[in-house]
Protein backbone atom coordinates (compact mmCIF):
# COMPACT_ATOMS: atom_id res chain seq x y z
CA UNK A 1 0.00 0.00 0.00
CA UNK A 2 2.77 2.60 0.59
CA UNK A 3 3.82 2.05 -2.52
CA UNK A 4 0.58 2.53 -4.20
CA UNK A 5 -0.09 5.83 -1.98
CA UNK A 6 3.41 6.89 -3.43
CA UNK A 7 2.18 6.60 -6.96
CA UNK A 8 -1.12 8.42 -6.04
CA UNK A 9 0.70 10.97 -4.46
CA UNK A 10 2.83 11.19 -7.76
CA UNK A 11 -0.12 10.76 -10.16
CA UNK A 12 -2.10 13.63 -8.49
CA UNK A 13 0.52 16.12 -8.75
CA UNK A 14 0.78 15.20 -12.74
CA UNK A 15 -2.54 15.72 -12.87
CA UNK A 16 -2.84 19.30 -11.66
CA UNK A 17 0.10 20.12 -13.80
CA UNK A 18 -1.95 19.49 -16.86
CA UNK A 19 -5.16 20.81 -15.79
CA UNK A 20 -3.17 24.12 -15.14
CA UNK A 21 -1.59 24.27 -18.34
CA UNK A 22 -4.44 23.64 -20.05
CA UNK A 23 -5.80 26.50 -18.17
CA UNK A 24 -3.16 28.48 -19.64
CA UNK A 25 -3.92 27.08 -23.09
CA UNK A 26 -7.36 28.34 -22.57
CA UNK A 27 -6.09 31.88 -21.34
CA UNK A 28 -3.77 32.16 -24.19
CA UNK A 29 -6.91 31.02 -26.67
CA UNK A 30 -9.42 33.54 -25.10
CA UNK A 31 -6.94 35.73 -25.15
CA UNK A 32 -6.61 35.35 -28.86
CA UNK A 33 -10.05 35.46 -29.74
CA UNK A 34 -10.12 38.40 -27.85
CA UNK A 35 -7.11 40.12 -29.76
CA UNK A 36 -9.02 38.90 -32.58
CA UNK A 37 -12.64 40.40 -31.84
CA UNK A 38 -10.94 43.90 -30.80
CA UNK A 39 -9.44 43.81 -34.19
CA UNK A 40 -12.79 42.79 -35.70
CA UNK A 41 -14.25 45.65 -33.65
CA UNK A 42 -11.97 47.86 -34.97
CA UNK A 43 -11.80 47.05 -38.33
CA UNK A 44 -15.62 47.33 -38.45
CA UNK A 45 -15.65 51.16 -36.81
CA UNK A 46 -13.00 52.07 -39.62
CA UNK A 47 -15.01 50.89 -42.26
CA UNK A 48 -18.06 52.84 -40.98
CA UNK A 49 -15.84 56.24 -40.84
CA UNK A 50 -14.40 55.34 -43.91
CA UNK A 51 -17.90 54.71 -45.62
CA UNK A 52 -19.11 57.97 -44.01
CA UNK A 53 -16.89 59.77 -45.64
CA UNK A 54 -17.48 58.86 -48.43
CA UNK A 55 -20.94 59.51 -48.46
CA UNK A 56 -20.00 63.11 -47.44
CA UNK A 57 -17.64 63.24 -50.41
CA UNK A 58 -20.17 62.45 -52.88
CA UNK A 59 -23.16 64.74 -50.94
CA UNK A 60 -20.74 67.56 -50.99
CA UNK A 61 -19.20 67.10 -54.84
CA UNK A 62 -22.60 66.49 -56.04
CA UNK A 63 -23.91 69.68 -54.37
CA UNK A 64 -20.78 71.48 -55.72
CA UNK A 65 -21.33 70.37 -59.14
CA UNK A 66 -24.99 71.31 -59.30
CA UNK A 67 -24.07 74.83 -57.75
CA UNK A 68 -21.14 74.98 -60.93
CA UNK A 69 -23.83 74.20 -63.62
CA UNK A 70 -26.05 76.69 -61.76
CA UNK A 71 -23.50 79.52 -61.34
CA UNK A 72 -21.69 77.90 -64.82
CA UNK A 73 -23.29 80.79 -66.94
CA UNK A 74 -23.16 84.06 -64.39
CA UNK A 75 -20.40 85.53 -66.36
CA UNK A 76 -22.15 85.41 -69.55
CA UNK A 77 -25.31 86.56 -67.78
CA UNK A 78 -23.16 89.81 -66.16
CA UNK A 79 -22.21 90.26 -69.87
CA UNK A 80 -25.17 90.14 -71.31
CA UNK A 81 -27.07 93.06 -69.12
CA UNK A 82 -25.85 95.96 -70.42
CA UNK A 83 -26.98 94.61 -73.48
CA UNK A 84 -30.06 94.62 -72.02
CA UNK A 85 -29.45 98.11 -70.42
CA UNK A 86 -29.18 99.32 -74.05
CA UNK A 87 -32.39 97.71 -75.27
CA UNK A 88 -34.30 98.94 -72.81
CA UNK A 89 -33.45 102.51 -73.39
CA UNK A 90 -33.69 102.37 -77.33
CA UNK A 91 -37.68 101.03 -76.56
CA UNK A 92 -37.99 104.22 -74.33
CA UNK A 93 -36.46 106.60 -77.03
CA UNK A 94 -38.14 105.05 -79.75
CA UNK A 95 -41.33 105.33 -78.01
CA UNK A 96 -41.03 109.10 -78.12
CA UNK A 97 -40.61 109.11 -82.08
CA UNK A 98 -44.09 107.91 -83.40
CA UNK A 99 -42.87 107.66 -86.94
CA UNK A 100 -40.51 104.96 -85.93
CA UNK A 101 -43.58 102.30 -84.98
CA UNK A 102 -42.23 99.45 -87.20
CA UNK A 103 -38.54 99.92 -85.58
CA UNK A 104 -40.26 99.76 -82.27
CA UNK A 105 -42.10 96.66 -83.19
CA UNK A 106 -38.75 94.88 -83.74
CA UNK A 107 -36.64 95.99 -81.75
CA UNK A 108 -39.28 95.02 -79.07
CA UNK A 109 -39.46 91.60 -80.83
CA UNK A 110 -35.44 90.97 -80.35
CA UNK A 111 -35.54 91.99 -76.70
CA UNK A 112 -38.54 89.98 -75.82
CA UNK A 113 -36.56 87.13 -77.45
CA UNK A 114 -33.28 87.70 -75.53
CA UNK A 115 -34.91 88.25 -72.29
CA UNK A 116 -36.79 85.04 -73.21
CA UNK A 117 -33.42 83.24 -73.72
CA UNK A 118 -31.80 84.71 -70.46
CA UNK A 119 -34.85 83.53 -68.16
CA UNK A 120 -34.92 80.23 -69.57
CA UNK A 121 -30.72 79.95 -68.94
CA UNK A 122 -32.04 81.13 -65.04
CA UNK A 123 -32.02 85.20 -65.33
CA UNK A 124 -35.01 86.45 -63.46
CA UNK A 125 -35.18 90.54 -62.76
CA UNK A 126 -35.02 92.01 -59.67
CA UNK A 127 -38.60 93.64 -59.23
CA UNK A 128 -38.26 97.32 -57.97
CA UNK A 129 -40.78 100.13 -57.90
CA UNK A 130 -40.97 103.66 -57.18
CA UNK A 131 -42.33 103.69 -53.66
CA UNK A 132 -40.66 100.79 -52.55
CA UNK A 133 -38.48 101.26 -48.79
CA UNK A 134 -35.04 101.14 -49.66
CA UNK A 135 -33.18 98.61 -48.10
CA UNK A 136 -29.35 98.72 -48.36
CA UNK A 137 -28.87 94.58 -48.78
CA UNK A 138 -31.49 94.92 -51.38
CA UNK A 139 -30.79 97.81 -53.39
CA UNK A 140 -27.32 99.45 -54.42
CA UNK A 141 -28.53 103.84 -53.78
CA UNK A 142 -26.77 105.96 -56.36
CA UNK A 143 -27.51 108.96 -55.08
CA UNK A 144 -30.15 111.06 -52.26
CA UNK A 145 -32.39 113.86 -53.65
CA UNK A 146 -34.50 115.57 -51.74
CA UNK A 147 -37.89 113.63 -51.10
CA UNK A 148 -40.93 115.57 -53.78
CA UNK A 149 -43.56 114.80 -50.34
CA UNK A 150 -42.88 113.57 -47.15
CA UNK A 151 -44.13 109.68 -47.63
CA UNK A 152 -41.33 109.44 -50.06
CA UNK A 153 -38.51 110.43 -47.46
CA UNK A 154 -36.18 106.96 -47.20
CA UNK A 155 -37.99 105.42 -49.90
CA UNK A 156 -37.26 105.16 -53.70
CA UNK A 157 -37.69 108.01 -55.97
CA UNK A 158 -36.23 106.45 -59.36
CA UNK A 159 -34.48 103.53 -60.96
CA UNK A 160 -31.89 103.96 -62.20
CA UNK A 161 -30.84 100.56 -63.54
CA UNK A 162 -32.36 96.84 -63.16
CA UNK A 163 -31.07 94.48 -60.67
CA UNK A 164 -31.18 90.58 -61.94
CA UNK A 165 -30.76 87.15 -60.10
CA UNK A 166 -29.13 84.28 -61.52
CA UNK A 167 -31.06 81.70 -59.45
CA UNK A 168 -31.10 82.34 -55.95
CA UNK A 169 -27.93 84.68 -56.43
CA UNK A 170 -28.33 88.26 -57.11
CA UNK A 171 -25.62 89.22 -60.00
CA UNK A 172 -26.89 92.52 -60.25
CA UNK A 173 -28.25 95.21 -57.61
CA UNK A 174 -30.87 97.52 -58.88
CA UNK A 175 -29.23 101.04 -58.75
CA UNK A 176 -31.60 103.21 -57.29
CA UNK A 177 -32.24 106.81 -56.03
CA UNK A 178 -33.52 107.69 -52.59
CA UNK A 179 -35.81 110.44 -51.26
CA UNK A 180 -33.82 112.35 -48.18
Amino acid sequence: MGKKDKNQEVEEPQAEATETVETKEEVEQKSAEEQLQDQLTAEKEKFIRLFAEFENYKKRTTKERIELFKTASQDVMVSMLPVLDDFERALMHIEDDKEAEELRKGVLLIYNKLINTLEQKGLAMIEVKKGDTFNADDHEAVTQIPAPSEDLKGKIIDVVERGYKLGDKVIRFPKVVIGQ
